[in-house]
Order: C-alpha cells, then structure tokens, then sequence
C-alpha cells in the first residue's frame, strides 16, 4: 500500500469532505482516506490498481480541484 496527501483547493464545507472521502473510498484499491486538515486528505491505496492521478480524477469529477501536496 501507498500512502499520499492531496490538497484540495479552497476549503470544502463539511459536506463537501464527507462527500469527498465517500468517493475515495468507493473506489477498488483504496483502503482507507481521512482528512487531515481543512483541505487535505491522506489516502492509503494499492499502486497496483490506481495510481495518484486516477486519485485526483475521481475529485475533479466530484466537482473539487486537487492536486498531490
């Protein structure tokens, strides 16, 4: 398992960080997201099966921009 911290630009409201970590955590490979700050996430997921970019994909397409601290 790897590890990574996205930043997600701006702060999202409380709602916006469930949602957030809700689709993370729906996605094959991850085994676990928290937030770690306002606009941060830590993300432990299997480089076998995703990679960072399909990480921040998955926020892009949940209306967040994101990018690898």
């Amino acid at each position: 398992m790897n590890r990574v911290l996205i930043g997600i630009r701006g702060e999202p409201t409380p709602e916006g960080m469930e949602r957030i970590l809700k689709a993370l955590e729906g996605l094959e490979g991850v085994s676990q997201a928290q937030a770690t700050g306002p606009a941060q996430v830590l993300v432990e997921y299997d480089p076998q099966t995703l990679t960072v970019m399909d990480l921040i994909r998955t926020l892009r397409e949940e209306g967040f921009l994101a990018g690898m601290l």
